[in-house]
């Protein structure tokens, strides 16, 4: 893609990041109402792109047959199973590549990857998909119509849309029928001040600690520093989207 062809989506990028951060300074987050903890930031101050959250996932660490990122998120913001495989929400999924030289397994759990210009904020006619400030990409299902455009644009199929209607609704992660939804990046944690993920911990606890979490813009943090001395890689980095997620050992 050329420099010029790119410039006018790029510069309607940035209106939508700008609207994101307006929006998240008054809401911070859909539905999420935050704890007074010392560590959290005020209610009344905004998200500010001084942190970009991010993830790294080590796929020599993820072990085959292990799904306890899987239902540390299903627990953690209430995602049922209705026995529908086609149709249930997900929003981490265990996938499994093999090299068909070496014969080499490799297993990837895929979960939004919340890009920098992320393609399902690009073609929401509402807005109610969008990117907060400091990099997480939400649904504001008070706007979402349901219409399904993110689900397609999404290259890696992160979306899901709610075809039941949802029980037991939780505080930190509120959702509804009729609705697309995707990983947050356990958005009500982060802007609690825990710097993790109900994911990360399932892993860490199973001794594996596959999963990484931190601000991708500080130098200093852990995730910085071990993006900083191994390599790592984006999925389908021919699409510029500079994802928040990366990937080791891939």
């Amino acid at each position: 893609m050329s420099e010029s062809n790119r410039q006018p989506d790029m510069n309607r990028r940035k209106l939508l990041g700008a609207t994101a951060a307006g929006v998240t300074a008054a809401t911070l987050a859909p539905g999420v109402i935050l704890q007074t903890v010392s560590a959290a930031r005020a209610l009344d101050e905004p998200v500010t792109g001084d942190v970009r959250w991010g993830m790294l996932i080590d796929t020599a660490k993820c072990a085959d047959g292990c799904s306890a990122c899987v239902d540390a998120c299903v627990s953690e913001n209430n995602i049922p199973s209705f026995g529908r495989p086609t149709t249930d929400p997900v929003w981490i999924r265990k996938v499994k590549l093999r090299d068909t030289q070496t014969g080499k397994l490799t297993n990837m759990p895929m979960l939004c990857l919340h890009c920098e210009f992320p393609p399902c904020v690009d073609v929401c006619p509402t807005g109610a998909s969008f990117r907060r400030a400091d990099g997480i990409v939400l649904v504001d299902r008070h706007t979402c119509i349901g219409c399904r455009y993110c689900m397609m644009a999404c290259p890696y199929k992160a979306r899901s849309f709610i075809h039941e209607q949802i029980d037991n609704q939780t505080v930190a992660a509120p959702r509804g029928k009729g609705c697309v939804e995707s990983c947050t990046l356990c958005v009500h944690r982060l802007d609690q001040g825990d710097i993790s993920t109900a994911c990360a911990d399932a892993c860490a606890k199973e001794g594996h600690e596959a999963i990484l979490v931190g601000d991708l813009k500080d130098p200093s943090s852990a995730i910085a520093q071990r993006l900083k001395s191994y390599p790592s890689r984006e999925i389908r980095a021919d699409l510029e989207l500079n994802t928040g997620v990366r990937y080791s050992n891939v």
